[in-house]
């Protein structure tokens, strides 16, 4: 696709929100489908430490900043994208869309209580919204091709996949065609914030970027510091890409 920008060596799409809504609407249109990928500053780290998940992200048809952090990067490192396109705001979006034209759509993802919830207050919220079908996200590699299959005779036209990296973006390389959806849009812990079992940040601490400090507040133990670690190490790539960038911004050696 021509117009990507390349940050960390991985090639993104800058698309505005509204730009992005429109592609996936003609790729329904059309009959093709649309890997949508998403990234933010710890999926950029972690696909510099696992192979498979960067190839499963780079053969995504669309590559999305979701994070803040990642805009400011492109920013400062040449590679401008126009403004962050969330994976939450992007999964509203389509809903929306899809109860509007009446396409059906499927939920993969999360623990099985926390998706009948989902389905409740989706239910409420988008109440001519068609759902092919649904199912938890509590399975093994050995099931993958039956969850597929079952999605192809659900005719879902969208998929959302709210499960964790990598396992929705692996499931999504191996997997997405056969399931004959014409979005496959992973959404991480959005079916968790729908299902209201977890909180979203307030708009000012994302727009600062601090979605992650808030989601770390919420659960300190478990998230507190991988977030740190991710940020540091982020922060490091970004300085390392500026100086390679502008060499003459590298502290001088000196020979005493």
């Amino acid at each position: 696709m021509s117009g990507r920008q390349t940050l960390f060596g991985v090639e993104l799409d800058p698309l505005t929100m509204d730009e992005t809504v429109a592609r996936c609407l003609e790729a329904v249109r059309d009959g093709r489908q649309l890997e949508i990928g998403v990234v933010n500053a710890a999926k950029l780290v972690n696909m510099r430490r696992d192979a498979r998940l960067a190839r499963a992200v780079s053969g995504c048809d669309l590559v999305l900043a979701d994070g803040q952090a990642v805009v400011w990067a492109g920013r400062v490192l040449r590679a401008p994208l126009p403004e962050r396109v969330a994976g939450i705001d992007l999964f509203l979006r389509l809903l929306t869309e899809a109860e509007a034209a009446g396409l059906p759509v499927y939920f993969l993802g999360a623990r099985q209580d926390v998706l009948e919830q989902m389905l409740r207050r989706v239910a409420d919220r988008f109440p001519r919204l068609e759902v092919a079908g649904s199912r938890n996200g509590y399975f093994d590699d050995s099931q993958q091709e039956a969850i597929a299959e079952a999605i192809a005779r659900s005719g879902a036209q969208m998929l959302f996949l709210g499960m964790t990296s990598p396992k929705k973006e692996i499931f999504t390389a191996a997997y997405g065609a056969r399931t004959g959806a014409r979005v496959v849009h992973g959404v991480g812990g959005s079916f968790d914030i729908l299902a209201g079992v977890t909180k979203r940040a307030p708009g000012s601490w994302q727009r600062w970027g601090l979605e992650w400090l808030y989601r770390a507040l919420q659960e300190p133990r478990r998230l507190g510091r991988r977030y740190l670690t991710t940020n540091a190490a982020f922060l490091l790539m970004t300085a390392r890409e500026l100086i390679r960038l502008n060499p003459s911004a590298a502290p001088a050696n000196r020979s005493h």
